[in-house]
């Protein structure tokens, strides 16, 4: 996937759209925000609330320091269930999700990355203060 079909989708821009987005199945960062498999917070967190289906224009998750820069999931339709509230011991999640299909992390700053089909956790870092 191209970022700028991405960009398209989701609303959002960055400098260079021409780049391919690279889809990794473990652990990763991008920004304040960090991407994990489910099992690694194993039964420590709790999923709470529904699953909501992810749109394909996408859906904001959290936005950087001063409610700048919007941290934005997007994935084809019928691809993506969020958990609409997680709790982890840490209280550093914002949501789980699983996806059969890649999803994509889309931010203004730091432009994309791919997640792979699974179960996962979006956390942001400890010590950051992003708007969830």
């Amino acid at each position: 996937m191209k970022l700028a079909d991405l960009l398209d989708r989701s609303g959002l821009d960055v400098p260079d759209r021409q780049l391919t987005v690279p889809v990794i199945d473990s652990l990763q960062a991008q920004g304040d925000l960090i991407v994990l498999p489910l099992s690694m917070i194993g039964g420590r967190a709790i999923l709470r609330g529904s699953w909501l289906e992810l749109p394909a224009e996408g859906f904001e998750l959290a936005r950087g320091k001063a409610g700048k820069s919007p941290y934005t999931l997007v994935a084809n339709s019928g691809t993506c269930r969020l958990a609409s509230r997680v709790k982890d011991p840490e209280h550093l999640a914002i949501t789980a999700f699983v996806n059969t299909a890649t999803v994509y992390l889309v931010h203004p700053d730091h432009g994309a990355i791919g997640i792979a089909p699974g179960s996962w956790a979006v956390r942001r870092r400890r010590g950051l203060g992003i708007a969830a």
